[in-house]
């Protein structure tokens, strides 16, 4: 028989499920038609399920043996793209829709959580419970899951399904700091007239040889990755002034608006400012640290060597705090095992970005325990966040069963 999706749903639950979720429209903050579809897929498995205030989505499956520990799963019920109606297509072993964003990020982890859920409440396994939390609006501000109720959750190890690899398990993620700096010429001037006074010392000139000290690309890097970096986002010095008005007087649009600001430049101005911006990544607190050090002595050395004749300045602001690797390697092990047993090798390792877990390690659950949590792939994801995303069916049947023996191991079965 040919392959086609509906012969697919009929032959594997997982898939079903994960059809059923990507061809409802939820983008973010709009996920209210899929809530209820999840609502309904619960109560219809006598699975138990609520939400809170903001829409997030709680399921609890009491233990069966309150000797042993709970565990969690989160991913989050939000998409990239609109509410515009989703047409399925199999292409080969890939799963896509007609022109638009699949939605296999976050659903192909809404969808493993869901079939896990389905699957523990109806068999007489021990086990020490399951939470799982499907959140709101992790796409453009991860507000769901910073409005969580942490405090009535009970588990401490949380399985984030949000990675994009089948096998990934991402034990660390980096933070995102921005580093701004400043290099002011105390006296400026004409370079017609005052190119001759060494007192007058240009800005722009000055930004350059500042973070020529800086490094750049990786600082810190272990066996999972990159774990800490620096990189130069922007600089912006010298006589852009009146090119920049020109832009703006003119209503001049442009692909390349740095070449375009480059044609009036000012050339005949001794510089007083000059300003660059940076971002800092780090999976580790103190590495992040060491270099914030690092930088901030090199700012403090020019400043003594043109003392009254110019000066820099350097600030930090924190977007988001890192997800540092957790001391315990149980949830390493496990993992290992559970892809073991489906006949594939896990690939653990640290990740550069942000995700929820960020979030998640650094609030604590009801026993005043801080969080675990641990960015696992359930599916191999292609080309998200475009019209051209695409799923490996296969690679999601697998996934389901990595979580469900994941979860079985983690209670001694």
């Amino acid at each position: 028989m040919e392959a086609n999706i509906e012969n697919l749903r009929k032959e594997n639950e997982i898939l079903d499920i994960f059809c059923n979720l990507v061809t409802i429209p939820s983008p973010s903050l709009k996920e209210d038609k899929l809530i209820e579809q999840i609502l309904n897929f619960c109560k219809s498995n006598q699975i138990t399920a609520r939400t809170d205030s903001y829409g997030n989505v709680y399921i609890s499956i009491p233990p069966t043996d309150p000797s042993k520990e709970s565990i969690m799963i989160s991913s989050h019920m939000d998409v990239v793209g609109d509410d515009s109606p989703i047409n399925l297509i199999l292409d080969g072993d890939y799963i896509k829709a007609d022109g638009r964003t699949l939605g296999a990020d976050d659903k192909a982890g809404v969808s493993c959580a869901l079939k896990l859920a389905k699957d523990i409440v109806s068999s007489n396994i021990l086990h020490g419970g399951l939470e799982i939390v499907f959140t709101r609006d992790e796409e453009t501000g991860m507000s769901g899951v910073e409005h969580l109720e942490f405090n009535k959750l009970n588990s401490k190890y949380i399985l984030v399904c949000d990675a994009d690899k089948l096998g990934q398990l991402q034990i660390s993620g980096a933070s995102y700091t921005n580093a701004k700096i400043t290099v002011t010429g105390l006296k400026g001037g004409h370079s017609g007239i005052d190119i001759g006074d060494n007192t007058r010392l240009n800005a722009a000139k000055l930004i350059a040889e500042l973070i020529a000290g800086f490094p750049q690309g990786a600082y810190y890097s272990d066996k999972t990755g990159v774990i800490t970096s620096c990189n130069l986002g922007a600089i912006v010095a010298g006589g852009i002034q009146n090119s920049v008005a020109n832009i703006v007087e003119n209503k001049i649009k442009t692909n390349d608006y740095i070449t375009e600001i480059m044609k009036k430049t000012s050339t005949n101005i001794i510089n007083t400012l000059g300003m660059a911006s940076y971002s800092i990544r780090s999976a580790n607190v103190a590495k992040e640290e060491e270099l914030k050090s690092l930088m901030t002595s090199i700012v403090e050395k020019f400043n003594e060597k043109y003392k009254n004749l110019a000066e820099a300045n350097i600030e930090f602001e924190i977007h988001l705090l890192p997800f540092e690797k957790a001391n315990d390697e149980k949830i390493e092990e496990i993992h290992t095992l559970a892809c073991k047993r489906i006949g594939i090798e896990n690939d653990i390792s640290s990740f550069h970005a942000g995700a929820e877990t960020h979030i998640y390690c650094h609030n604590k659950n009801s026993k005043g325990e801080f969080f675990m949590p641990y960015l696992l792939g359930v599916a191999d994801i292609y080309n998200m966040h475009s019209a051209m995303e695409k799923v490996n069916y296969k690679s999601l049947i697998e996934g389901a069963e990595i979580i469900k023996n994941t979860f079985l191991i983690f209670n001694g079965n």
